[in-house]
């Protein structure tokens, strides 16, 4: 394996990560013959074959899963060696990469994009997780130099930093019972047809807590992984919901969601900017963490404010942001 160059390893962990010489070719922006002649290259230097070709699918080999390992361990040593040299230079410029929860994709790219206009020479790429779990697994594999989420991971030695409140909160249909009434006691609510997130979810984990804490047992009656669904759902009359106040604004602005007035609510949690501890960020990186630490909180004031006008005033006070 003398032979073998970094190159090689970077067509080959991405043919891996989406099992398509096509795919991997447009996310590395080569030709699909220039993504075979490298992993050709690389099976002709470890004398294995890494793939088992299968027409236009393919999957990795015994040899190539072990590989693999091996192949993002030196990977991702060579990316903390270049963050390490980039320290030393203090220039930011290079790749970063910011993973986030689906909840956070509703104000995160603002954040960025207020960012990069101060930081031109910094290119910012997402990835979005579906939930807790895959962004945790995105963490820990290096896929992502920080992450956005609520619940910091407890399963890796993990920095997780504070920055914002994070309100969640029931929402119905303006035509629902239970939209009219100013005080809505948590026993109402297991009255009523619940649509919720799926388990691995913090919102969701945050919802049971609430509930179990006031006795309340759910009439669950939809569990969906997309909060753009589920508030279809709502609109729709189907049910009520509890989710993030950061992706509700258009919805409650127009009408089409009412936020219900639930004895307790809104519920705050925070929302956390995390990076691995074994990990040196880039100055990029470093860059963008100092950049939500001090920015993200007046902006997110700024956006919940107006939403949580109208939840009755005991309720609104307690929901600035709390760190």
């Amino acid at each position: 394996m003398r032979n073998v160059t970094l190159r090689q390893l970077r067509v080959f962990v991405e043919v891996a990560r989406r099992l398509s010489f096509a795919r991997a070719a447009e996310a590395l922006h080569l030709t699909p013959p220039a993504v075979t002649m490298q992993v050709k290259e690389l099976e002709a230097a470890v004398e294995m074959p890494l793939f088992d070709r299968q027409g236009r699918g393919v999957s990795l080999t015994t040899a190539g899963e072990y590989l693999l390992v091996y192949a993002k361990r030196m990977l991702a040593t060579m990316k903390e060696a270049e963050d390490a040299m980039s320290r030393f230079r203090r220039v930011e410029t290079g790749v970063l990469v910011v993973g986030l929860v689906s909840t956070a994709e509703y104000f995160v790219p603002r954040l960025l994009t207020a960012f990069s206009a101060g930081h031109p020479g910094i290119d910012v790429r997402l990835q979005v997780a579906s939930n807790r779990e895959q962004l945790v697994a995105l963490l820990h594999a290096g896929d992502v130099d920080l992450a956005v989420m609520g619940r910091p991971p407890r399963e890796m030695a993990a920095r997780a930093e504070p920055f914002a409140g994070h309100p969640l909160v029931f929402v119905a249909s303006p035509r629902h019972p239970l939209a009219a009434r100013i005080s809505v006691p948590p026993a109402a609510l297991g009255e009523h047809a619940l649509i919720v997130r799926e388990p691995d979810s913090g919102t969701r984990k945050a919802m049971e807590v609430f509930l179990q804490e006031h006795r309340v047992t759910p009439r669950i009656t939809m569990e969906m992984s997309s909060n753009e669904t589920i508030k279809q759902a709502v609109i729709a009359g189907m049910g009520i919901s509890f989710l993030s106040l950061h992706t509700l604004g258009l919805e409650i602005r127009s009408g089409m969601l009412r936020i219900l007035e639930v004895d307790g609510t809104p519920i705050m949690k925070t929302w956390n900017v995390v990076h691995l501890m074994s990990r040196v960020l880039s100055p990029a990186a470093e860059a963008f963490r100092q950049y939500v630490l001090a920015e993200a909180e007046t902006m997110l004031r700024e956006h919940d404010a107006p939403l949580l006008r109208g939840v009755a005033g005991p309720r609104a006070a307690h929901a600035s942001p709390a760190h």
